[in-house]
């Protein structure tokens, strides 16, 4: 792209998208809902803050959200199958301390948020979101033991 080139926003139908691109937004759409709400509770260190959003935003945290999502049957049709659609699409990166299986489980995860995002589903993304920071903080993913 050079510098004459415009780019012009318009709306995209998330079901014509793969589920990497729409995990690629998820991961950003999640991860500043998380770092707002650490720094609402009062984390302000820098290196404190990453240390905590991890609970909240690794591979093992989303891949067990995912799951009790699911187990708790509180995704929508529509969701699941865009859950489905990121988790079964083709890798073209390494999971980095994580096995693949998580990894997938938690790239599903993220295209969720996106599939979200991308239909200005704010409230839906606060509902969830605010699920995921209840049940990481009460301890309830701890049960899953992702590697």
């Amino acid at each position: 792209m050079n510098k004459t080139d415009k780019m012009i926003e318009k709306d995209v139908n998330p079901d014509t998208l793969n589920g990497q691109t729409l995990a690629y937004l998820g991961d950003a759409v999640y991860e500043i809902f998380i770092r707002r709400h650490l720094i609402k509770c009062g984390v302000v260190k820098p290196q404190v803050l990453q240390r905590r959003a991890t609970h909240y935003v690794s591979a093992k945290a989303q891949a067990a959200l995912i799951t009790k999502l699911q187990e708790d049957g509180l995704l929508t049709e529509d969701e699941v199958a865009t859950f489905h659609r990121g988790r079964n699409s083709k890798t073209y990166t390494k999971a980095k301390n994580t096995s693949l299986a998580t990894y997938k489980l938690s790239t599903g995860f993220e295209a969720v948020w996106g599939y979200l995002e991308l239909l200005n589903e704010k409230e839906r993304i606060q509902e969830l979101t605010a699920w995921c920071i209840k049940n990481v903080e009460n301890g309830s993913i701890e049960k899953y033991d992702f590697k």
